[in-house]
């Protein structure tokens, strides 16, 4: 049994934020910190475009912000959360800088500004087309320096110990020793990371699995929103499977054309913000164009844009479509939606608490209110750092508060018996991929989302039989995780019968 005054599930900017600050109001206190790959393996270290924030007031404004990510949410967005995280946006990005982290400035020193769908002004703060893994690679440097956070590396939670609807802690599995351990503490966080993998084409990482929400699903937490998923317009159109590259929203508000196999630059026939409209509009008019023509992809045309300035602001891009024999500058590039962000999550209140007593939630895995039902571009970095510093503040507020003795904590079985084969597993993650493209995707149906409830509710018990019967393994628990994570997106879909943002479903 591992004891700490405050558990971190979670290693990426949500995460990593909390620890940090938490370690340095209590030096005295023990935090914890887990995550199931290695340290800086998540979700942040993909995010591309970069941070929204208004930092030229004579062109910006808070207004205008506001405003932008009001319509994008179309309807559905929390007013008072949108107006606190916006504002507050200049603070955060202000400490990110004194923690170390560098953005692109132009010649005078003022930060270089991009645009992105949605934004009618250019507010995007970055690091070239690395915005995210310079992030990570800051704030991870500051947590290395705090004697207080230990970092417990390949440890992946498998689930909460609750009782009587407050939470002790998690038992978590060491994958290097293939042995459970439970953790317990004064307050648990989720920072868990996106669900991207549950749809296999997809611009997260293989670890974004849904783990926190199923984990507080499980315990009985409220989850809200989760039939709102986004699907960026443009990740690189290949004939792999598994995560696909991200060609960034920014590459568009740089300047480069949507266009079809022969040549029309079709977004301007869909909204008169042409490619800067949001995601949802782009994503579901890229659908519209591939079925009316039946075309497997579209192509993002950048052979007009200035090759120096190119290479500058998008080195890796550029760097990944030349691997793939693509020359930006010559050929178009072949691009295609992909899953790549769940508007839905945790419910949370303004101070990062959950329905369960002690457990709080931040980033992705968490609902704010502040999306609606589609988030704006580059606003999610932005929240985990507004909301990462309301849980310390409400932290510090419990400083006084201690774990409930707990009697009695349940053992968790970890039988000798071996797993069923590699294959059988990697057999159900293609099935799972399979129904959730097909009957989940950007359109939906009442009978697909039906048809595929029943599909995933077969696929769940089966999971859970193999768990009861056999040694614990993170790819089950996972599989187990994204299957849960699909059944509610399916439900919730199968409740809401009125069209908003990323939500479309036709009948």
């Amino acid at each position: 049994m591992i004891h700490a005054n405050y558990l971190i599930i979670g290693s990426g900017v949500a995460g990593l934020s909390i620890a940090l600050k938490l370690a340095e109001k209590f030096p005295d206190r023990k935090i914890a910190l887990i995550t199931k790959a290695a340290e800086d393996e998540s979700n942040t270290k993909y995010a591309q475009g970069g941070i929204a924030i208004v930092s030229n007031n004579s062109k910006d404004s808070y207004k205008k912000h506001i405003e932008d990510t009001l319509i994008c949410g179309d309807g559905l967005c929390n007013l008072q959360v949108v107006e606190r995280v916006v504002t507050e946006g200049p603070k955060r990005l202000k400490e990110l800088m004194d923690w170390g982290a560098k953005f692109d400035k132009d010649r005078t020193g003022v930060l270089n500004l991009g645009i992105e769908g949605g934004h009618s002004e250019n507010r995007v703060v970055h690091h070239k087309d690395q915005t995210g893994q310079e992030i990570e690679r800051t704030i991870l440097l500051q947590v290395h320096t705090k004697k207080n956070i230990t970092v417990f590396e390949h440890h992946f939670a498998l689930d909460l110990i609750t009782r009587e609807n407050h939470c002790y802690g998690v038992f978590v599995l060491n994958q290097k020793q293939n042995k459970i351990h439970k953790f317990i503490a004064d307050f648990t966080v989720l920072a868990t990371g996106g669900i991207g993998h549950l749809y296999g084409h997809t611009t997260n990482p293989k670890i974004a699995t849904g783990d926190g929400v199923a984990m507080a699903f499980r315990a009985n937490a409220k989850i809200k929103d989760m039939e709102f998923i986004q699907f960026h317009p443009t990740a690189l159109y290949t004939k792999s499977k598994g995560t696909s590259f991200l060609i960034s929203e920014a590459v568009r508000g740089f300047g480069a054309y949507l266009k079809t196999k022969n040549g029309h630059r079709f977004m301007l026939d869909y909204d008169t913000r042409g490619e800067l409209a949001s995601r949802d509009i782009v994503s579901q008019s890229i659908d519209l164009e591939l079925k009316k023509n039946s075309e497997s992809c579209v192509y993002l045309d950048c052979t007009h844009l200035d090759k120096t300035a190119f290479k500058k602001h998008f080195p890796m891009i550029y760097k990944q479509c030349k691997s793939a024999g693509i020359d930006v500058f010559k050929e178009w590039i072949p691009v295609v939606p992909a899953q790549h962000y769940c508007c839905g999550g945790i419910e949370i209140a303004d101070d990062g608490s959950t329905s369960i007593t002690n457990l709080l939630a931040c980033g992705e895995c968490s609902c704010t209110g502040l999306h609606g039902a589609n988030r704006l571009a580059s606003n999610s970095l932005l929240e985990a750092l507004v909301y990462s510093d309301a849980i310390v503040r409400f932290l510090i507020s419990k400083k006084n508060e201690k774990v409930k003795p707990i009697n009695g904590i349940p053992t968790f079985k970890n039988t000798t018996t071996l797993n069923n084969s590699l294959n059988h597993m990697l057999n159900f993650t293609t099935e799972l991929h399979f129904i959730m493209r097909n009957y989940v995707g950007i359109v939906r149906t009442d009978s697909d989302l039906t048809k595929a409830h029943h599909l995933l509710i077969d696929k769940k018990k089966e999971i859970e039989d193999i768990l009861k019967t056999n040694k614990q393994n993170s790819n089950y628990w996972e599989l187990l995780n994204m299957t849960t994570v699909g059944i509610l997106i399916i439900v919730q879909s199968l409740k809401r019968n009125e069209n908003k943002g990323g939500f479309m479903k036709i009948n």
